[in-house]
């Protein structure tokens, strides 16, 4: 998911951990890349999965089911544990949801919900069954597709039926920009140094000033909000600074973004991932597991009603 920054190859020279480290690195990208596991990529032509469509039915269509041949008591019991974890009600303030509204979730894996143990959707399928167990009349649509990039997104918001969801949602929530930098690393990855980095990011910048535009020509009444990047790394090169660097400059060029728009919010999610006690990624070790998305899923749920909070505070007026 989110990559390092490198100070170029000759500062490698002499400096044994950051060898190791660049090594490792550039290996798992590149496994993850040719070698994406079990998870079934969707194909531009294919439409797009819709998690509200899931139901309790669905979910608990095998419960009546004898066990399979071979299926121990400990498997039985984890996956109970799984399901009743995405089933969980989310803590926190649900305020911003007493009136009926369409949420749109659109980007890349972590909108689509890979490595979520439960295959319901990730954090968006959290949220939905939330809100469903809450008796709130909230639509979802997930849009996600793993592998999206700035650039791919842009070309997505052009299909008629996308852009006709944009145009009926309330709330559009974005995952965007990983994969922008997974192909600076496929691109330069027998001479990684920070330049193109930079540059890719410059790009990424204009790109999602792109996409905000075009949204708002949509639907200029929808509130946008754009997730962060976390660090998958943090367990294992904690501590090695360089590796905060690049994460952090793309973070900050995403949140400045957001800024330069009325109806535009940032979400940060490194922080929930850093120092973690629990095991928070899936077993790719780049995006998250089920718990990880619970709490992406409650910092959206907390971001969503701290937004209507600020917008819905009544004037009144001052005596002096």
């Amino acid at each position: 998911m989110i990559l390092i920054e490198f100070g170029g190859v000759d500062k490698l020279k002499g400096n044994k951990e950051w060898v190791v480290a660049a090594i490792v690195i550039i290996g798992c990208f590149l496994l993850y890349i040719f070698f994406p596991g079990p998870t079934q990529t969707v194909s531009e032509e294919e439409s797009v999965s819709v998690v509200s469509n899931m139901n309790d039915a669905q979910i608990e269509e095998h419960d009546g089911e004898e066990e399979q041949e071979g299926e121990t008591e400990q498997e039985q019991s984890v996956a109970v544990v799984i399901k009743e974890k995405v089933r969980e009600i989310i803590e926190g303030a649900i305020r911003f949801f007493k009136d009926d509204k369409k949420i749109v979730a659109i980007g890349d894996s972590l909108t689509e919900g890979v490595g979520d143990e439960t295959a319901n959707g990730g954090y968006v399928g959290i949220l939905n069954h939330t809100f469903e167990n809450q008796n709130i009349n909230i639509s979802i649509e997930n849009l996600g597709k793993r592998g999206n990039r700035t650039d791919q997104l842009l070309l997505r918001l052009e299909n008629e039926e996308i852009a006709a969801s944009i145009k009926e949602a309330d709330i559009v929530l974005i995952t965007i920009g990983a994969n922008d930098i997974m192909k600076v690393v496929r691109s330069n990855y027998t001479n990684l140094n920070i330049e193109p980095f930079e540059t890719e990011r410059v790009d990424y910048v204009e790109r999602l000033r792109a996409i905000f535009t075009k949204m708002n020509e949509l639907n200029p009444d929808m509130h946008i909000y754009l997730i962060g990047f976390y660090n998958p790394f943090e367990r294992v090169f904690g501590d090695i600074e360089q590796l905060e660097i690049i994460l952090d400059n793309w973070n900050h060029a995403g949140e400045l973004v957001t800024a330069e728009f009325d109806n535009v919010s940032y979400i940060p999610t490194k922080d929930l991932f850093t120092n973690s006690t629990i095991d928070l990624l899936s077993d790719d070790n780049f995006h998250p597991n089920t718990s990880g998305y619970k709490l992406m899923a409650e910092r959206v749920l907390e971001s969503l009603d701290d937004v209507n909070e600020e917008t819905e505070l009544p004037s009144e007026d001052t005596e002096e």
